[in-house]
């Protein structure tokens, strides 16, 4: 039954209850492994993602989107890989794919494949369309109806084509959502009964056949980087994201569904509270939670006893344990460009563990159910969309007029659908407008431009001079005016979000994000007042680089940003004599100007007159045990980076090349051996130690560097926290806020260990931190506690402790600055 709020009072009473140190987990769904406490364990090595029989990318060959249907592209093929996890499952490898979808392009008029980009291997994506033949004239006729339809203005119904999006296989080693749309696939192309002419006729169905191709050929649920794709969409920092992000944006279907796995009985959304405050909810859930239980008759109608009983968790489970709050997730983010969107959790599991033990007999077997389950779902979905596409399309209208109109949200009351409650309402005052100018950072400024005309987000450049809210802005200044249709995308990634510690006992996965606090340009939030503006639409950032020191003078490079430290390595790589100066500014002689200008034009950096002084600053060798997502930060940074853990680290490792060593996962120093230490105390003689979360405290501490008392947070604690920064080398310039998970504290510092940053009186910005059933763990215990601290050790090695987590998933783009600051400081004597 929908819980009630007697429910949500037992359900957070049951958390409470739980055992001290133990992570908050949904008792419900089989819940998937985040970057929690887990992500202090392994580190990432070199080769941990070479998935077998990788190609070079060539290139994407999507169609012009006025093209008419049906769209035939000659797929590339790839020669047959035995290894293809897939198999063992009979189910379709990932070889096998083009040469089936070549065979219907010849065969059915009704298919289109177009290839929308590469996985980060290079494996193609593959768009499949269905719908009825198109002339290019019928082609720019739907698309200037769904044009017009994101302007917030009625379209004939009768003549737009209902756009829906099937995404399938986000995780690699959740496999069957490629095989049930390939069934469905081939049914609508091949099938001739009336109904599924006219449905194609009214429609235009789209697939992504294989979101992870990567990870579908090595069974892993990330991608070849070691992401979990169904957990980057604001951010955007991987191929296949940026490709899915562009297939919502441009396909705007009004309902969508995300092919996931597994959860025993199947698991259909909508979800539970909190659900995002910046939707218009009551144009979602009635469509929402109707099409849910329309999945549902459909998947029991199999007459599977293994899904039988599908759980809907806006009906089923307590608040919090599958919540719709974060915009990171596929269904979600989809949402915010008009789709009634869900993750389905098809029942039988056949990954991880069950893949390596269980007979491949039974794996077949429950590969079968779930690909039946898959099948469903789709066409259930198909068959609501044909049923309700009139209310579908104006409510995906009324969506973006509202937007565009800068109306309110509407007011949702109890029992606006069975079981509607209190819990469920989240709302928001959007604000006027936000102004992004390059006072903190110009490269910052520029990439949360681009960022947001990526995701379809409106913003204007000002022609001239502007006052707003009272403040004179200069020509140049870029303007996010928030009566924009898709103005719900443009507060999810600019607000600052909100502390929901109190209104959900836990929360599936991160609470808090904010690319204005976090991302490092400065944004002003403007709450009211006139907007009069002379600008210009917005697509791409206008170049930010500059050289403005007169010539003959020495330039100076302050590192506020991940550019700023590319353009710094950029330089040292080619050997280059920069100087370091105390509060971290690189120094760039005179003599170099050619090259500080050629860096500045391409990463956008800002070059001014340096002061005299400084010391020696190299080209830096970086030892890193850490997580996929640091991994991939550090080497964006330009730092030479060579993977290590526990067991490289006891086969043997040439450290004499090494500068600076990063701690962050996978490094247990209790557990090397007896070579493998005397091999790192030497190393420490000389070189520095950067560390982040758990696993860098326990290293910290068993290799008696620093004297500092790590105190952890509650484990699941996570989200956007203030901080006061201090005036060393990590403190300085830092920004005013941090992202943590699973956060940290150092108390009991011993003599010489500087606080570099600490936790605000206030701690969350946004997020969810509780305390543990004891009472510890919580903000009010972090509240002026030292976050980030530095000093020297006994053995001469420089060392700064992150209680932070400056680099989680590539998204807190404003904080890499710190961390290289601390390599740079920790590694130049």
């Amino acid at each position: 039954m929908r819980r009630t709020l007697l429910a949500v009072v037992l359900a957070a009473a049951a958390v409470v209850a739980a055992p001290v140190n133990a992570t908050a987990q949904p008792s419900s769904p089989d819940r998937e492994p985040g970057n929690g406490p887990e992500r202090n364990d392994v580190a990432v090595l070199d080769d941990a993602f070479q998935v077998q029989g990788s190609v070079s990318a060539q290139g994407e060959n999507q169609a012009d989107r006025h093209q008419g249907y049906p769209r035939r592209t000659k797929l590339r093929t790839y020669p047959e890989n035995p290894a293809d996890k897939a198999i063992k499952l009979n189910l379709a490898p990932y070889h096998s794919l083009a040469p089936r979808l070549n065979a219907l392009q010849q065969k059915s008029n009704r298919v289109s494949v177009e290839v929308v980009g590469q996985s980060g291997l290079g494996r193609d994506l593959y768009l499949v369309t269905l719908t009825a033949p198109e002339t290019a004239a019928q082609t720019r006729l739907q698309e200037r109806f769904r044009a017009t339809v994101e302007e917030g203005r009625s379209v004939p119904e009768s003549l737009y084509k209902a756009p829906i999006w099937i995404n399938n296989n986000i995780h690699g080693d959740e496999w069957e959502g490629t095989d049930g749309a390939l069934r469905v696939i081939e049914h609508l192309a091949t099938s001739d009964d009336a109904e599924t002419r006219k449905l194609l006729q009214r429609s235009r169905i789209y697939f992504n056949l294989t979101a992870n191709p990567d990870g579908r050929v090595a069974g892993t649920r990330s991608n070849a980087a070691g992401f979990d794709l169904n957990r980057d969409f604001v951010t955007s920092s991987q191929p296949e994201n940026r490709v899915m992000q562009d297939v919502v944006e441009r396909t705007q279907p009004v309902m969508m569904l995300d092919q996931h796995g597994y959860v025993a009985n199947t698991l259909i959304e909508p979800t539970t509270p909190p659900h995002g405050q910046n939707y218009d909810f009551d144009l979602y859930i009635k469509h929402g939670y109707a099409g849910g239980l329309q999945m549902e008759k459909a998947v029991q109608a199999l007459g599977h006893p293994e899904a039988a009983k599908p759980e809907i968790p806006f009906r089923d489970y307590p608040v919090g344990e599958w919540d719709g709050w974060a915009p990171i997730y596929t269904a979600q983010y989809s949402m915010y460009h008009g789709a009634v969107s869900y993750t389905i959790e098809i029942p039988m599991r056949v990954n991880r563990a069950d893949y390596d033990t269980l007979p491949a007999a039974e794996l077949q077997r429950r590969s079968r159910i779930n690909t039946d389950v898959v099948e469903a779902t789709i066409k259930s979905t198909l068959d609501y969309v044909d049923d309700n596409r009139r209310s579908l399309i104006a409510n995906q209208t009324e969506m973006f007029r509202r937007g565009a109109a800068g109306e309110r949200q509407r007011y949702v009351p109890d029992g606006f659908v069975p079981g509607f409650g209190p819990e469920d309402r989240f709302s928001t005052e959007f604000p006027r407008a936000y102004v992004i100018t390059d006072d903190r950072s110009a490269p910052a400024a520029a990439r949360l431009v681009d960022q947001l005309v990526r995701h379809d987000v409106r913003v204007q450049r000002a022609e001239r001079p502007f006052t707003l809210g009272g403040k004179r802005y200069p020509a140049g200044s870029y303007v996010v005016d928030m009566h924009q249709p898709k103005r719900g995308l443009a507060n999810v990634v600019l607000e600052q979000g909100s502390d929901i510690s109190d209104k959900a006992p836990v929360m599936y996965d991160i609470s808090g994000w904010s690319h204005r606090l976090l991302w490092g340009a400065s944004v002003d939030v403007h709450r009211s007042g006139q907007l009069r503006l002379d600008g210009r639409p917005v697509t791409a950032a206008s170049p930010t680089g500059d050289v403005s020191a007169a010539p003959g003078a020495d330039l100076a490079l302050v590192l506020t940003d991940q550019k700023d430290v590319s353009a710094v390595n950029d330089l040292l790589n080619r050997g280059l004599e920069l100087k370091r100066q105390d509060d971290g500014t690189v120094v760039v002689p005179a003599k170099d100007r050619a090259a500080a200008k050629e860096v500045a034009d391409r990463y956008g950096v800002r070059f001014t007159a340096a002061v005299p002084g400084g010391v020696a600053l190299q080209r830096k060798v970086i030892a890193a045990a850490v997580s996929a997502d640091e991994l991939q930060v550090l080497r964006q940074s330009g730092f030479d980076v060579r993977t290590i853990s526990t067991a490289v680290l006891n086969a043997g490792f040439d450290w004499s090349r090494v500068d600076a060593l990063y701690v962050g996962a996978g490094l247990d120093h209790g557990q090397l051996n007896a070579t493998a230490k005397a091999a790192l105390e030497e190393f420490l003689e000389r070189g520095g130690v950067v560390t982040r979360g758990a696993a860098g405290s326990r290293f910290n501490a068993d290799a008696k560097l620093l004297q500092a008392t790590p105190v952890a947070g509650r484990e699941d604690a996570n989200g956007v926290v203030n901080v006061v920064n201090g005036t060393g080398p990590v403190g300085t310039g830092a920004l005013p806020h941090s992202f943590v998970y699973s956060p940290q504290w150092f108390t009991n510092l011993g003599a010489g260990v500087t606080v570099e940053q600490r936790y605000g009186s206030t701690v969350l910005a946004a997020g969810h931190w509780r305390a543990r059933d004891n009472g510890t763990g919580g903000q009010d215990a972090a509240a002026g506690q030292a976050a980030v601290v530095s000093g020297t050790a006994a053995s001469g090695a420089r060392v700064v402790l992150f209680g932070t987590e400056p680099m989680f998933r590539d998204h807190p783009k404003g904080l890499y600055a710190q961390v290289a600051r601390a390599l740079f400081w920790t590694s130049t004597r």
